[in-house]
Parts: C-alpha cells; sequence; structure tokens
C-alpha cells in the first residue's frame, strides 16, 4: 500500500483531502508589499500552502553573453539573458524571516525551493514542514540528497524527466533515509497546453514508484488541476498572482485571487463526488424509487379479458409489477376486473407464472 506522507500532522496521500499549494515565484515582482499583498490574498483564496523559490541569479548561473545564455525565441521569455531574468524574478532571501512568519500567522503552510546547496542551509533556520525540488533541478541527484538528509519532506516535480532520471532522484532520497517523498507531474512548459499534461501519468507515476503523486500546473484555467484530482493527485500546485495583466516573468500563467479560489471550491466538490465504489441506492436517489416505470392496466379490463400492449404498459410510478414481466403477462387474462389505472398484480392474473414457478419446486421438493 502507498503510503502518504506528513506535512505540519497533515497526512497527504490517497483518500486524504487535496493538498493545494499557491506558488509566489517572482510574482511579487521584486516588492516586498506585494509578496505580502500576495500571502493575504492566497489564504482567502483557499490555498493550503504557500511556496517560495530561494535562489539568487548567481547560484543558478552566471553572466554571460554566449547564445546559449539567452533565452530561445520560442519561450515565454524570449531573448532574456538567463542572469538578469533571474535576477528580476528572485525572491530576497532577507524577505523569508517575514514571509514565512505572516503565512505562519495565517494559519498556512509555507515552504520553499532551494535551487542549491547554500539555499538549504538557508532555508534550515527556519524549521520549514517540507521541501520542493524544482523540475529543472531534478537531475541534481546531490541537492536532492542534501534536501533529503533534513529529513522534511519532499515534494518533487518531474517536468521533463525520463523514467531513469526519476529512479535516480528517488534512490538518491531514499539512500538518506527518507521516504516521505511525492512525485508531481509536471510539464514544463509556461504557459503548457493541456494535451501535452498527460495527467494519467499521475497514477502511473504513484504506482511506478510506490509514492503519493500530485500536479505541478503551468496550464491556463482550472480544468486540467480539477480533473488530475479526479485522477488521484493529492497535491495540486498552482502559480497564483494578483493581475496577470501585470508585467512580470510569470504572471502571464498564473491564477488570479477570484480563478484560485474557484479552483479550490471546484477541487472540494470534485473530492466529495469521487466517493466509493458503490451499487447501493444513496438516501436521495431513494425518494426517485417511485418514479421508475411498472406495469398498469391502461383500459378497463373485464375479468376473463385477455391482457395486450393496448391494455397493459410499462409506465410512471413505480407500484406494479417490475417492467421485466410483460412479455409473461400478455396473452393471459384477468382473474377479475381491473380499473385503468391499476398497478398490475400477480393476483389479477390467470396462470400466475409465480404462481406456477413455485408449485413446479414443491413438486420437485415433494418427490426428490
Amino acid at each position: 500500500m502507498i503510503r502518504a506522507i506528513t506535512i505540519n500532522n497533515r497526512q497527504i496521500g490517497s483518500g486524504f483531502p487535496t493538498y493545494i499549494v499557491a506558488e509566489m515565484s517572482g510574482n511579487h515582482n521584486g516588492n516586498l508589499d506585494r509578496a505580502r499583498e500576495l500571502i493575504y490574498a492566497m489564504k482567502e483564496s483557499g490555498a493550503d500552502a504557500v511556496k517560495l523559490q530561494t535562489y539568487t541569479a548567481d547560484t543558478l548561473t552566471i553572466k554571460c553573453e554566449r547564445p546559449e545564455f539567452i533565452v530561445s525565441s520560442d519561450a515565454l521569455w524570449a531573448g532574456r539573458d538567463l542572469h538578469g531574468l533571474y535576477d528580476e524574478a528572485h525572491t530576497p532571501w532577507e524577505w523569508h524571516g517575514e514571509l514565512i512568519d505572516l503565512a505562519t500567522s495565517l494559519g498556512m503552510d509555507i515552504f520553499s525551493t532551494p535551487f542549491d546547496h547554500t539555499a538549504v542551509d538557508f532555508l534550515e533556520q527556519f524549521d520549514l514542514p517540507a521541501y520542493k525540488i524544482a523540475s529543472y533541478e531534478l537531475i541534481d541527484t546531490g541537492l536532492i540528497k542534501k534536501a533529503a538528509r533534513t529529513g522534511k519532506p519532499l515534494i518533487m516535480s518531474t517536468g521533463m524527466a525520463s523514467i531513469d532520471e526519476i529512479s535516480d532522484a528517488l534512490e538518491a532520497a531514499r539512500e538518506t533515509g527518507n521516504e516521505q517523498i511525492v512525485l508531481l507531474k509536471c510539464t514544463s512548459a509556461y504557459p503548457a497546453p493541456p494535451e501535452e499534461a498527460n495527467l494519467r501519468t499521475i497514477q502511473d507515476l504513484s504506482q511506478r514508484f510506490n509514492v503519493p503523486a500530485g500536479l505541478s500546473d503551468h496550464t491556463l484555467g482550472i480544468a486540467v488541476p480539477i480533473a488530475a484530482v479526479a485522477l488521484g493527485a493529492c497535491i495540486v500546485e498552482k502559480h497564483f498572482t494578483m493581475s496577470r495583466s501585470e508585467p512580470g516573468p510569470d504572471n502571464a500563467f498564473s491564477l488570479e485571487p477570484h480563478e484560485f479560489r474557484q479552483m479550490v471550491d471546484q477541487i472540494r466538490i470534485a473530492e466529495n463526488a469521487l466517493g466509493e465504489v458503490s451499487y447501493q441506492q444513496t438516501k436521495k436517489e431513494a425518494a426517485c424509487v417511485a418514479f421508475r416505470r411498472s406495469l398498469y392496466a391502461v383500459e378497463d379490463i373485464a375479468g376473463g379479458e385477455e391482457f395486450t400492449e393496448k391494455n397493459v404498459r410499462s409506465i410512471r410510478p413505480n407500484l406494479g409489477l417490475p417492467p421485466k414481466y410483460f412479455d409473461e403477462i400478455i396473452g393471459k387474462k384477468a382473474k377479475v376486473g381491473i380499473k385503468r389505472g391499476t398497478p398490475m398484480e400477480w393476483k389479477y392474473i390467470e396462470e400466475n407464472p409465480k404462481s406456477e414457478i413455485i408449485q413446479n419446486l414443491k413438486f420437485t421438493i415433494q418427490n426428490d
């Protein structure tokens, strides 16, 4: 059985409420007041957790004018140099303490994605409840081991990763003795086309690697995360912005507060709708049974008169014999007179087929 993980005494896995993470990324636009505003809005929008990113431009790359350090023309950040882009998008390290305190005071979990060893060391002072490993860092097994050795749960995104690369990442984490791992299906495109989401991979991730699985989503809108929950996602992570109309590195594929709230509400409805495997009538259904079809006399029928397709029909409500007996009744005769609108019962029917079955059964038993 696939075990759940625990973040701040909350179990996350199959059968538990979806853990919904609001990703701030660079949508604070370099403004601490905006970062605070985002956290308040995340709370109001129903997020369970806030996620930060902990890096500097110099821990991710170097300043260099070579072509490979420039974002390609088919990407969201086309033409930007990597160092300049990361310098704009990073969350200043001196903000972390205040933002962590704010989210905690609001009753939300908060954790971060460390992008190198120094970020893990820095974040350890805050005793965060988990760490996130980004898709681009999934192949950095040294970083994974560093984060795993803290004993904190690891949430690892799998964008771009092959099965072998995912296996290597899991092995690196498990080598440290850390089994508190969740894998997130992720499509590393910004925004990601829904047709490339391949959400059925979520169940395969969980079964293949024996861990809970969820979704880190970069598609536009809320349909994909809701579908992911229906397919078993235990975590949904989505980028959050105050407004997509603002300039900023990640705003274009992020949800605004009212959209995030709608996503959370729809996910909760989807969770309740999943229920369990059941073929029993629900309480609400029981009240509707009376409106099923059954067999009725739809004309006055005299005693001895033959039942026909004209004087007996399958109609609503459900007070007569079940429709499956229609062919058995047609051609037989009425034992008594029957008024139009009377539900059919065996007692009205000569050569009652039910009586014949019972008599034959008695005869068989007596002769055994």
